[in-house]
C-alpha cells in the first residue's frame, strides 16, 4: 500500500527529521502557562524564535484576543519552510496573519521593541551545530558581549539573542535543557541572564516533560532590567503541576541565592532554600575544607591509545616483553573502584581476569642516551607504527612516541565519573592510573598513613556527597561527572577532625565495606554519617538527616534521566 502521513513508517520518518533538527512538539500545559505569563496585556509585540509549527504563537494569539485584540502583533522565524506553511495556515483558521519568515534567527537583527518572547529553541547534536551555523551562533552571542565556547550548544546562542530583541523590561519565557543549570559551556549564559534580567525564575520537573526524549527540560521565566542577586524555583513532578494562573503558582517560589564566581553553576536551585541553607551552616558547624585545601589532583597518565599501551598477562607472554618494560596499572575504568582500598590482591584477581593492568613502559636510560630496548620491545614498538598509534595526537607530539609521559603513583584514587556517587579509594596497591580517575596526593606527607586509612570512608558522609552533586555535573544518562577543577572544591572532613573520629570510623569501616560490596551505598553512608557527622562533629541527627534526603532528592532525580520515558 501506499503510504501515507498517518501511517507508522511516515510518523517515524516525521519524528526523526524533527529530531535532527532539534524540533519537538510541546505540550500545550507548557505552552499556555508560558504564554499566560509572558503577555500581561492589549497591545503587546510578540516573537516566538525558532517557531516551527507556531505552538506558542497559537496560543499567545488566543491570549491577546482575550484582551480585545483583533489584530495581535505576532512574529516568527524558522529555517523549516513546511512547518513555517502548516503555522500560517492555523493561524489564519484563528483569523490571524502573522509575520512568519523562513530564516535562520540568527542572521535576524535584533530589534529590541517585543514586549515578550517565547518559544523552544533547538538543542542540537553536537554534529549538527557545525559549520556556518555554529561560526555564526558563537558569532550573534559574541556580537551581544557573551563568549560562548565552541563546544556550545545552539540553544545557548538562542537565549543570548533572543533576549536581545525584549524591550529593556521586556519577558523572556524559553523551554530549555535542563543542563543549563549545570554545564560548564553554559557558565557565560547563566552570568548573562543575571545581569540582564531583575528577575530570573526557573520551574523544574521531576519527571521527564517530552514523551520520548530523555532530556530533562526548566521553563526559564526571565522580566525586568537587571541584575538580580536570585533565582526563584518552582519544582513539580511534571507538566500536570503547572497551575492556570503562572503569577499565583509563581509566588511561592523559593530564592535561591547566587554565588556570582566564574563558573558557578545553578545546582543548587535543585534544592529547597532551607536544605541549601542546612547544606552551607553544617559546613561550618563541620569545620569542612575543600578537597585541594588537604590534596593535590592529578590526571591520571595519558596514554594516547589504551588499547596500544595497556596489555593483559597474555599479551605480555605473547610478545614475551621483559618486566623491566612494564608498569602495574589500575584497568582503565573505574568500576573496580567501588570499595574503599584497591589492594595488590584485587590487581592481582584483575591479572588473572585478563584486565590489562600492565603499561608499556621501557625505562629511559639513566645516562641520557639512546634506550637500551629488548628485542621484544623493538618489535612491539614497530607493532604499533604499523597499526598507526604513532600518528595519535598525544604520540605524535612527544618523543619518543612510545614513551608515555608518567604521574606520580597517587595516595589516593578518585573515581569522576558515576552512576552513584564518586569514591575516594586507598591506592594499597601502589599502582600507577590511567587518565579514567584522577589521582590525589595528600599535601600533609607525615599524615598519609591516617589519611590513606580514614579518607576513603569519612568522605561518603551526606554533606561531602550533596557537595559532590553540587560541584559536579550531570548527564543525560544519570552520571555524575567531577572534573579536577570540580573536585578541588568538594568539601571534606579535616584531619583533625578525622584523628577525632578515628576510633568510630574504624570501628565502623568493615560494616560500610561490606555495605559497597553488596551495593547498598545508602546504608554505608547513613552508617557513615552517625560516626562521623553526629558522634564525632557535633551536628544533630535532624541536620544529618536533611543533609541525607538533599543528597538522595539529587541522585535520585539524576537516576531518573537513565530510564526510558513512557510513551
Amino acid at each position: 500500500m501506499l503510504e501515507t502521513e498517518s501511517t507508522p513508517t511516515a510518523k517515524r520518518r516525521e519524528a526523526q527529521a524533527r529530531k535532527s533538527r532539534g524540533a519537538f512538539f510541546t505540550p500545550t500545559s507548557l505552552t499556555r502557562f508560558m504564554v499566560d505569563w509572558a503577555i500581561r496585556g492589549a497591545g503587546e509585540r510578540v516573537l516566538e524564535p525558532s517557531c516551527g509549527e507556531a505552538a506558542f504563537l497559537l496560543d499567545a494569539a488566543r491570549k491577546l484576543r482575550g484582551y480585545g485584540q483583533l489584530l495581535p502583533e505576532l512574529y516568527g522565524y524558522d529555517l523549516h519552510g513546511p512547518s513555517l506553511t502548516r503555522a500560517a495556515a492555523a493561524l489564519r483558521e484563528l483569523g490571524v496573519v502573522a509575520t512568519l519568515e523562513e530564516r535562520d534567527f540568527f542572521s535576524v537583527d535584533a530589534r529590541g521593541d517585543f514586549d515578550a518572547v517565547i518559544g523552544n529553541p533547538p538543542y542540537l547534536r553536537y554534529q549538527a551545530f557545525a559549520g556556518d551555523l555554529r561560526a555564526r551562533g558563537l558569532s550573534v552571542a559574541r556580537a551581544h558581549g557573551v563568549k560562548l565556547p565552541q563546544l556550545a550548544n545552539a540553544w545557548a546562542a538562542f537565549v543570548v539573542h533572543a533576549a536581545q530583541f525584549l524591550r529593556p523590561r521586556g519577558r523572556l519565557a524559553l523551554v530549555l535543557p535542563a543542563v543549563l543549570l549545570t554545564v560548564n559551556y553554559a557558565a557565560p549564559v547563566r552570568r548573562f541572564l543575571v545581569d540582564r534580567f531583575a528577575k530570573v525564575q526557573l520551574v523544574m520537573f521531576r519527571a521527564r516533560v517530552f514523551p520520548g526524549v530523555l532530556e530533562e527540560v526548566v521553563l526559564l521565566l526571565a522580566e525586568g532590567k537587571g541584575p538580580t542577586g536570585a533565582l526563584e524555583v518552582v519544582q513539580l513532578e511534571d507538566a500536570r503541576g503547572l497551575q492556570e494562573d503562572p503569577q499565583a503558582q509563581l509566588a511561592h517560589a523559593t530564592r535561591v541565592p547566587i554565588e556570582r564566581r566564574a563558573g558557578d553553576k545553578w545546582t543548587q536551585a535543585l534544592l529547597g532554600a532551607g536544605a541549601l541553607e542546612r547544606y552551607r551552616d553544617s559546613l561550618v558547624r563541620a569545620g569542612f575544607v575543600t578537597l585541594d585545601e588537604l590534596c593535590e589532583l592529578e590526571l591520571g597518565i595519558v596514554t594516547g591509545n589504551n588499547k596500544y599501551f595497556t596489555l593483559s598477562e597474555e599479551q605480555v607472554k605473547a610478545r614475551k616483553l621483559p618486566e623491566r618494560e612494564l608498569l602495574r596499572v589500575s584497568p582503565a575504568g573505574s568500576r573496580h573502584l567501588r570499595g574503599l582500598s584497591y589492594t595488590r590482591r584485587a590487581r592481582d584477581q584483575q591479572t588473572a581476569e585478563g584486565r590489562r593492568t600492565f603499561l608499556f613502559y621501557p625505562p629511559a636510560d639513566p645516562a641520557g642516551g639512546k634506550p637500551k630496548l629488548s628485542r621484544a620491545a623493538r618489535r612491539y614498538i614497530r607493532e604499533g607504527e604499523a597499526q598507526e598509534v604513532h600518528a595519535a595526537y598525544k604520540c605524535r607530539v612527544r618523543s619518543p612516541w612510545w614513551r608515555v609521559p608518567l604521574v606520580r603513583v597517587p595516595d589516593l584514587i578518585f573515581t569522576y565519573m558515576s552512576g552513584d556517587a564518586p569514591r575516594l579509594v586507598n591506592n594499597a596497591a601502589r599502582a600507577h592510573v590511567l587518565n579514567s580517575v584522577h589521582g590525589v596526593m595528600l599535601r600533609d606527607r607525615a599524615r598519609v598513613d591516617e589519611a590513606r586509612a580514614l579518607l576513603p570512608v569519612a568522605t561518603l558522609n551526606s554533606l561531602t556527597l550533596l557537595g559532590a552533586e553540587l560541584v559536579g555535573r550531570s548527564y543525560g544518562g544519570g552520571i555524575l561527572k567531577v572534573e579536577p577543577g570540580e573536585a578541588r572544591r568538594l568539601p571534606c572532613p579535616t584531619l583533625d577532625a578525622l584523628a577525632r573520629a578515628r576510633a568510630s570510623l574504624l570501628s565502623i569501616k568493615p560494616g560500610v565495606s561490606a555495605a559497597l560490596r553488596r551495593g547498598a551505598l545508602e546504608d554505608a553512608v547513613a552508617r557513615v554519617d552517625q560516626a562521623l557527622l553526629v558522634e564525632a562533629l557535633g551536628l544533630s541527627r535532624a541536620a544529618a538527616r536533611e543533609l541525607n534526603a538533599a543528597w538522595r532528592a539529587l541522585k535520585d532525580r539524576r537516576a531518573t534521566r537513565s530510564k526510558s520515558n513512557p510513551e
